[in-house]
Protein backbone atom coordinates (compact mmCIF):
# COMPACT_ATOMS: atom_id res chain seq x y z
CA UNK A 1 0.00 0.00 0.00
CA UNK A 2 3.00 2.23 0.60
CA UNK A 3 4.06 1.41 -2.67
CA UNK A 4 1.16 3.01 -4.28
CA UNK A 5 1.44 5.98 -2.03
CA UNK A 6 4.64 6.54 -3.01
CA UNK A 7 4.13 6.18 -6.77
CA UNK A 8 1.07 8.61 -6.89
CA UNK A 9 3.30 11.10 -4.73
CA UNK A 10 5.84 11.20 -7.66
CA UNK A 11 3.31 10.66 -10.60
CA UNK A 12 1.58 14.21 -9.01
CA UNK A 13 5.28 16.04 -8.53
CA UNK A 14 6.02 15.13 -12.06
CA UNK A 15 2.79 16.14 -13.39
CA UNK A 16 3.04 19.62 -11.36
CA UNK A 17 6.72 20.52 -12.68
CA UNK A 18 5.43 19.78 -16.04
CA UNK A 19 2.34 21.70 -15.71
CA UNK A 20 4.23 24.42 -14.44
CA UNK A 21 6.94 24.87 -16.86
CA UNK A 22 4.97 24.21 -19.95
CA UNK A 23 3.61 28.01 -19.66
CA UNK A 24 0.45 29.43 -20.08
CA UNK A 25 -2.01 27.14 -18.51
CA UNK A 26 -5.38 27.63 -17.55
CA UNK A 27 -7.10 25.41 -15.22
CA UNK A 28 -10.03 27.47 -15.03
CA UNK A 29 -12.60 25.66 -16.95
CA UNK A 30 -14.51 26.67 -19.83
CA UNK A 31 -14.55 30.61 -20.33
CA UNK A 32 -17.98 32.56 -21.14
CA UNK A 33 -18.17 35.98 -21.67
CA UNK A 34 -15.74 38.67 -22.89
CA UNK A 35 -12.75 37.33 -21.15
CA UNK A 36 -13.23 34.30 -23.21
CA UNK A 37 -10.01 34.57 -25.63
CA UNK A 38 -11.73 34.33 -29.50
CA UNK A 39 -8.87 32.79 -31.56
CA UNK A 40 -11.32 31.03 -34.31
CA UNK A 41 -13.76 32.70 -36.73
CA UNK A 42 -16.86 30.85 -36.87
CA UNK A 43 -16.95 29.28 -39.87
CA UNK A 44 -20.44 29.61 -41.70
CA UNK A 45 -22.87 26.35 -41.66
CA UNK A 46 -22.55 24.13 -44.85
CA UNK A 47 -26.23 24.18 -47.16
CA UNK A 48 -28.21 21.20 -46.50
CA UNK A 49 -27.32 18.63 -48.86
CA UNK A 50 -30.65 17.75 -50.89
CA UNK A 51 -32.43 14.69 -50.18
CA UNK A 52 -31.74 11.27 -52.45
CA UNK A 53 -33.97 10.14 -54.87
CA UNK A 54 -36.34 7.30 -53.18
CA UNK A 55 -35.61 4.43 -54.87
CA UNK A 56 -38.22 3.26 -57.47
CA UNK A 57 -40.73 0.79 -56.81
CA UNK A 58 -40.40 -2.89 -57.70
CA UNK A 59 -42.97 -4.11 -60.56
CA UNK A 60 -44.37 -6.99 -59.48
CA UNK A 61 -43.94 -10.29 -61.82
Amino acid sequence: MIKIFIAFVIFAAVALFALMKGGDIDMGGEKHGMDAPHTEQAAPAAPAAAPAAPAPAEQPK
